[in-house]
C-alpha cells in the first residue's frame, strides 16, 4: 500500500486509536486528522495529532464535511463506539436519509453506505489494520501456559461455532467449556459475554473470537487488548482463542504479560 501523506482516524473509544497513530506515524503518514466522539474519543489523542474535530455519534453530516475539507485522501475506522451510545443515537439529517435507504441495519450495511458516502466526498476508506500489520496475531501459542488437550478440543470447537454465528451476524465471540456453549456474544459487546459465560462454567471455560465470514476489514476488525484479559481473569477463564491473522492484539508486550500473570492460554486459531 502507498503511503499516504494525509491520513484521516475514525477514532472510537479504547487504545486501538492510539495505537493507530503511532503505527501510521512509523509507516510515514506526515499529518494525521481525527474525526472525535464526545464520551467516547480518548481526548489524550488530540495532543498525538495534527488535528482534531469533536462531534455527537449520529453527525454524519458533520463527519462527511470535516472529512472532505480535511485535506486527507485516505481514512481509516479505529475503535469502537459503546452500545448504549449506539442507543442514544440522535442522527442528523445526512444519517436519517443513509438509515432510511437501508432495508438491512446491521454492520456491514451501515458502514458500507458510510464508506459510499465518504467515497463521494473524494475519501477512500483504509481497511482498519492498515498500518498495524504487526499486531496482528500469528498462529499457535501466543502467551500464558500451554493449552491442555480439554482446551484445545474446545477452542477448535468454539471456533466453529463462532464462525457459524458470526455468519449469522449475531456476534463473533463465544464461551465455551466442556463442549457447551455457555454464551454467545450479541449486542452486549465482548465483556460482557465473558462475564456472563464465565458466571456460567465457573472455572476453566474459554472463549474464542473470530472474524465474520467475508468480513470487510475495513471495520469491525477483531480485536482483543489488556481489558479482555483482565474481564477473562475476572470470569476464570484458562484461555483466549483468536482468529490468526485476522485479529488485532492491542498493547501486545502488556497483553502476553498479563496472560502469563494470570495463566490464562491466548491461543492464534
Amino acid at each position: 500500500m502507498e503511503i499516504p501523506e494525509s491520513l484521516a482516524i475514525i477514532a472510537g473509544n479504547g487504545v486501538y486509536p492510539h495505537a493507530m497513530v503511532r503505527g501510521a506515524r512509523l509507516a510515514g503518514v506526515r499529518r494525521i486528522v481525527v474525526a472525535a466522539f464526545q464520551n467516547e474519543t480518548d481526548p489524550a489523542l488530540a495532543e498525538l495529532v495534527d488535528g482534531i474535530e469533536w462531534m455527537r455519534v449520529g453527525q454524519l453530516g458533520k463527519m462527511l464535511s470535516f472529512l472532505k475539507n480535511s485535506g486527507a485522501r485516505h481514512a481509516v475506522m479505529s475503535g469502537q463506539i459503546a452500545p448504549k451510545n449506539l442507543f442514544d443515537l440522535r442522527p442528523d439529517i445526512k444519517a436519517l436519509v443513509l438509515l432510511a435507504r437501508l432495508p438491512e441495519r446491521n454492520a456491514e450495511s451501515i458502514f458500507g453506505a458510510i464508506a459510499s458516502a465518504m467515497a463521494d466526498a473524494g475519501v477512500e476508506l483504509l481497511p482498519a489494520t492498515s498500518f498495524m500489520e504487526e499486531c496482528l496475531a500469528p498462529q499457535g501459542l501466543l502467551a500464558g501456559p500451554q493449552p491442555g488437550r480439554k482446551q484445545r478440543t474446545d477452542l477448535d470447537y468454539g471456533f466453529r461455532i463462532a464462525k457459524e454465528s458470526s455468519r449469522l451476524d449475531i456476534g463473533q465471540t463465544v464461551i465455551v467449556k466442556n463442549g457447551t456453549v455457555l454464551a454467545v456474544e450479541a449486542f452486549e459487546g465482548t465483556n460482557a459475554a465473558i462475564l456472563r459465560g464465565g458466571s456460567l462454567g465457573k472455572k476453566g471455560a474459554v472463549m474464542v473470537k473470530v472474524s465474520k465470514p467475508g468480513q470487510d476489514l475495513r471495520f469491525d476488525v477483531p480485536v482483543i487488548g489488556p481489558v479482555t484479559l483482565q474481564t477473562a481473569a475476572e470470569a476464570g477463564l484458562a484461555a483466549i482463542g483468536v482468529e490468526a491473522e485476522k485479529t488485532l492484539l492491542l498493547e501486545k508486550e502488556k497483553l502476553c504479560a498479563l496472560a502469563t500473570h494470570h495463566r490464562i492460554s491466548i491461543f492464534g486459531l
